[in-house]
């Protein structure tokens, strides 16, 4: 008797200790890249697939930096710019877009010489960048609101959709017509879009305030937000603006990213963590993870064709700049 209460007990102990267990980091660091000569603040970053290069906005720097992902290393600069925000890689035509805050350009550079091709003035700080596939078309969040359309192609303005504030992060559908945009200083409203109508079609106001970054999950029709005041991950319904979900989330955030194969959200804020959320289902959503990173690092890019998450540190007292790669676990 005394030995099956024994064994009974031993089998509630292992079972508790593999309750207890620490689950598998959903993102492990693979690899650093350093940013030598490089200052301030580092804004958005992306990516040349198939060439294996980084480009990265360095705002504080007046510099965008080329990355070889192949060889690990820095391989270039292109100087001269005015507070680089935001950029764009398209391979179709092999350009590069950058946005600048200071002088509200959208500079157009050829993908290989890094020749300047093209200058589009905005009325000021041209910012986040975003690429129409179906339609071949640039558009750029800028000045004290709206979203600027080009020309991939030709470089050439198509037209504005006016906001009621400046424009942060936002996103397309790739299914649908529909534009979703943080307007913080609207608010902290989202302004919906539609862009056949090239219009505003619904408001949303958020009870949070300071909505910066944004990702769409476009199959299950959620947006999700993340807040800086409070610091919070709140997911709406992108058919009627209902939130059917809020959580806590790292402080200062400045990018979210949502994986669909592994049905994870991840979150970079200056605080110095990335926050990883798994989505149970559209509804439900569960933190099963917080990454210590560094002071300042709030910005990052999930490619999901690798795997990686690509997160950029700046330099702050010992601390030096350098982007840091993280590899999604299964």
């Amino acid at each position: 008797m005394k030995l099956r209460l024994l064994a009974i007990l031993a089998g509630v102990f292992a079972l508790a200790g593999a309750a207890q267990a620490p689950k598998r980091d959903a993102l492990r660091q693979v690899q650093t890249i350093p940013l030598s000569n490089v200052e301030g603040r580092i804004d958005h970053m992306s990516i040349d697939v198939q060439g294996e290069r980084l480009f990265v906005a360095a705002l504080g720097n007046n510099t965008l930096e080329v990355l070889d992902l192949r060889a690990s290393k820095w391989v270039t600069r292109i100087s001269g710019l005015k507070e680089p925000q935001g950029v764009f890689f398209g391979p179709k035509d092999n350009k590069l877009f950058v946005a600048n805050g200071d002088d509200g350009s959208l500079r157009i550079f050829e993908g290989i010489s890094y020749k300047l091709l093209a200058t589009e003035h905005f009325s000021s700080d041209a910012d986040n960048v975003r690429y129409d596939v179906a339609r071949n078309q640039i558009y750029v969040g800028y000045g004290e609101g709206a979203l600027g359309i080009m020309d991939a192609t030709t470089g050439q303005k198509v037209a504005d959709i006016p906001l009621g504030a400046h424009p942060e992060s936002f996103r397309l559908e790739e299914s649908g017509t529909m534009i979703f945009v943080n307007v913080p200083n609207a608010n902290h409203s989202i302004a919906v879009l539609d862009r056949v109508k090239r219009s505003v079609i619904a408001t949303w106001t958020l009870q949070a305030q300071a909505n910066f970054p944004m990702a769409l999950d476009e199959p299950d029709h959620r947006l999700l937000v993340v807040t800086r005041r409070p610091a919070h991950f709140i997911v709406l319904d992108s058919q009627t603006g209902k939130p059917v979900a809020s959580q806590s989330a790292v402080g200062d955030a400045d990018d979210v990213f949502y994986d669909a194969a592994r049905k994870r959200i991840y979150i970079s804020g200056g605080e110095g963590f990335i926050d990883i959320f798994e989505q149970s289902d559209p509804d439900h959503y569960r933190p099963i993870g917080r990454i210590p990173t560094a002071s300042g690092a709030r910005t990052s890019l999930f490619v999901p064709e690798l795997k990686r998450l690509y997160l950029a540190v700046p330099h702050r007292g010992s601390q030096t700049a350098e982007i840091r790669i993280y590899e999604a676990q299964p």
